[in-house]
């Protein structure tokens, strides 16, 4: 007895001793288990030169929706609205050169035009022809950026809280930048805090043993994510592309957050009036991440704009 009392404390323990000592460990089972939820499957191709790990799921049947992550994320950003998807769509999510398990190097040209032209050659190397595609903050740039570059290569575009325009609002990253700071690049730990704050509105509670460990992952990189995040704003502030939305002739939709800090809600109201004919969907009580913060209503409005296309 007193010997199975010890194998029942240890298996009780062995989880919280994997939180304090191996963290990764369980954080790598839970980004897994989110992943088989939608049954994506993690694979990798080489583009340029680079090699591109991405997620593929869903319906392998189905036409291609290819979602593209915001600055400092990554292709699991789309795990907790993969599954609302995965019935009718082929999921395919990537990591950008310079982000996630993509290309970590400081020389590439990390611009908005740079990664469209680069997205377009991954596509051209998996053999898709025509897709949906989606992309949020900085994804959402390089999504716009393709639909103006690369037109005849989409069915449908769809903007969750984007960059790369200006609205007739200042956000507070706006101000910042314009003050010459860049605080999406964390520094300290307590500005890992502080971001994750300030990009959702109600943030999801991530353990500090988690938080430790993405810090972690963030820190050789910092000078890196300086460029770029420099790169990206200098391009949205001083070349927005709201003159040439009046361009953009696919079917849009455009999903935003009402609380957004870092891009105004006025930008999604800009492009709405800019683009012809596109749908507007602004959710309350929602920051900067709608389809991580609200997956499900998040999806239940895309679902159905793509299901018109």
């Amino acid at each position: 007895m007193t010997f199975l009392l010890i194998i029942l404390a240890l298996v009780l323990a062995s989880p919280f001793m994997l939180y304090l000592f191996a963290p990764r460990v369980l954080f790598n089972f839970a980004r897994d288990a989110l992943r088989r939820k939608a049954g994506l499957v993690q694979k990798s191709v080489v583009v340029g030169g680079m090699t591109w790990p991405y997620l593929e799921g869903g319906n392998p049947a189905g036409k291609p929706l290819v979602l593209v992550h915001g600055f400092g994320g990554d292709k699991d950003n789309w795990a907790f609205y993969a599954p609302y998807a995965a019935k009718d769509y082929r999921l395919i999510f990537p990591d950008l050169p310079g982000f996630g398990e993509n290309d970590r190097s400081f020389e590439p040209d990390h611009s908005v035009a740079a990664q469209a032209a680069r997205l377009k050659d991954f596509l051209d190397t998996l053999g898709i022809e025509k897709c949906h595609l989606g992309g949020n903050s900085m994804g959402g740039a390089i999504a716009l950026r393709f639909a103006l570059d690369f037109p005849d290569r989409l069915v449908t575009l769809t903007l969750f809280n984007n960059a790369g325009v200006i609205g007739t609002d200042e956000s507070e990253l706006q101000q910042m930048v314009m003050q010459g700071e860049s605080p999406l690049v964390p520094r300290t730990l307590a500005d890992l805090d502080r971001l994750l704050a300030f990009i959702a509105h109600k943030p999801r509670f991530v353990p500090r043993q988690f938080k430790k460990m993405m810090f972690g992952d963030v820190k050789p990189h910092e000078k890196l994510l300086d460029k770029i995040f420099q790169q990206i704003a200098e391009d949205g502030l001083n070349n927005p592309l709201n003159d040439r939305l009046k361009e953009i002739e696919i079917p849009t939709q455009i999903i935003w957050g009402r609380h957004d800090r870092l891009l105004d809600v006025t930008c999604a109201i800009v492009q709405h009036e800019g683009i012809a004919h596109s749908e507007l969907v602004i959710f309350e009580d929602v920051g900067h991440v709608p389809m991580i913060e609200k997956p499900a209503e998040t999806a239940k409005h895309h679902l159905a704009f793509l299901a018109k296309h």
